[in-house]
């Protein structure tokens, strides 16, 4: 079974992960892009380490190398929404980042 991923889209019409990824090296976003193929290929199925549960219904998608990417992302009517995404830094999310993926997720619902 195939699952079904897309962008969320802001009120101004802007793909805030879509502009991220595109902002990155090629390398980057041919590992982003293996790991959204995962999650298309496997949805609820894909466990750690390619993802991990954050809270109720908000998920990270953990994308490793020398630049390490976190994409936060929903379930919804059966449709995975790729909510934020950041350059991981440090061990403990920014409470700003979280916060933005969040808020992200309140308009969706």
């Amino acid at each position: 079974m195939s699952w079904t991923v897309l962008f969320f889209q802001t009120a101004r019409g802007d793909y805030p992960v879509k502009e991220f990824i595109e902002q990155q090296e090629l390398p980057v976003q041919a590992r982003v892009s293996k790991s959204v193929r995962l999650l298309i290929a496997y949805g609820p199925y894909l466990r750690p380490p390619y993802t991990k549960k954050l809270r109720n219904n908000l998920y990270e998608l953990r994308i490793v190398g020398n630049t390490a990417i976190r994409i936060f992302y929903m379930l919804k009517s059966n449709r995975y929404y790729l909510l934020h995404a950041f350059k991981k830094k440090s061990q403990k999310i920014p409470k700003h980042v979280l916060n933005t993926a969040l808020d992200r997720m309140k308009e969706m619902i």
